[in-house]
Parts: C-alpha cells; structure tokens; sequence
C-alpha cells in the first residue's frame, strides 16, 4: 500500500471544491459574508490543511466575539485528568508588548494585535505524582491548549504564530506571574493570505513497530 502525504489525502476530501474555496483564511470581502454558524461548523480538516504561520499582520483590531471562540476552543484541549493545568494571559498593553518581543529573541511579531501567553500551572493537576510528572502533564495541557486556540484563529479568518524561543524569566517578569510560560501565540488578521506547504510522506512520518 502506497502511502500518500497528508496534504494529499486532504485535498481529496476537497476533490469537488474549487481552490479558491478551500482557503483558510479566507480574503478580506468573503470574511466579512461569513456568519457565526458558519464558521462554529467549518471542516477541521480544511483548517489543518490550510493554516500557516503568519509574521505579518494587518493593524486591525480583532473582534471580541473571535476572541471568545479562540478561548472556548483552548478550554476544550484535552489536559491531565481534565485539570486544566494552564492559564492564558491575554495581553493587552502595548508596553508589555514590547517587553514580550525582547523576551522573544527580539521578534518584531510578537507585538501583534492579539498576544496569548499560555502558562504552565501544575498546582492545578490533582494526581497523585511527583512534582516533575505534574510539571510534564502541564507543559503538555498548555501546549495542547495553544494548539487548539491556534486552529480555531484560522477558522476565524485570521493567522497565527507560535513563539517558542523565549526567556522564560523574562516573560514571567514582563507579564507578572511566577507561572512558567510554554508558548506565546500571535494572532491577527493576514497581510498576505499564504498557500499551504506540503509536508513529509506518511511513509517517512509514520514508524511502524510489529
């Protein structure tokens, strides 16, 4: 059996949509026709295909009703025993902005119209596992929380980028929490809507062990 990359497998699912409907996120004109409904029930599988990330942003603000779509979405991920070992810190001073894209290996793009600090809190996880366990169950809730509110961003019509290179005392002293920080996740409205890129063979992804 031939294995076929994803994007492959995807675009057959898409078969009998033209292109130019298949793109997350969609222009400027055709977001502004889109209704909440119809985005709560866009293909997950069109999302992922279709999301990149995204270093320039157009400086325009992003609706509240979005924003309360991208938190629903990240309170939904999957965490350690459903304790939700995380917090989200939604930044909104431009100041700490700017503290953030220092803290950042100095990446301009941090100081995007949507900053989302996603923290480690292992106090939260209520299992019965050394102190290092619970810190592994939520470095990974975190991340999973990120992840989910990144897909829902594109679903929305809007871009993304994980920020994974930070200093990690820096980010904590920027934004004031002794919480660790996993990821910094920009979010905001695309300059350029860009093509997704293909990926590795499943034949190269996929390890199998018999």
């Amino acid at each position: 059996m031939n294995m076929s990359t994803p994007t492959d497998i995807l675009n057959r699912l898409f078969q009998d949509i033209k292109p130019q409907d298949k793109l997350y996120p969609k222009p400027e004109s055709q977001i502004q026709d889109i209704d909440s409904e119809e985005i709560l029930n866009s293909n997950i599988f069109n999302v992922m295909l279709n999301r990149r990330s995204q270093r320039k942003f157009e400086n325009k603000e992003v609706e509240n009703w979005k924003l309360d779509i991208i938190f629903a979405a990240a309170d939904t991920a999957p965490t350690a025993g459903g304790f939700q070992g995380f917090e989200i810190y939604h930044i909104k001073n431009d100041d700490i902005k700017i503290k953030l894209v220092i803290a950042a290996n100095k990446q301009p793009y941090v100081n995007s119209p949507v900053v989302l600090v996603f923290c480690m809190n292992p106090s939260r996880v209520k299992l019965q596992f050394p102190s290092k366990i619970l810190e592994k169950f939520s470095i990974q809730d975190a991340t999973l929380a990120a992840a989910y509110a990144q897909l829902a961003a594109h679903s929305l019509g809007l871009s993304s980028i994980w920020i994974g290179m930070i200093d990690e005392r820096e980010v904590m002293k920027a934004i004031g929490t002794d919480l660790i920080p996993s990821s910094i996740l920009c979010i905001g409205y695309p300059k350029k809507i860009l093509q997704p890129k293909s990926k590795r063979t499943l034949s190269e992804l996929i390890h199998i062990i018999e």
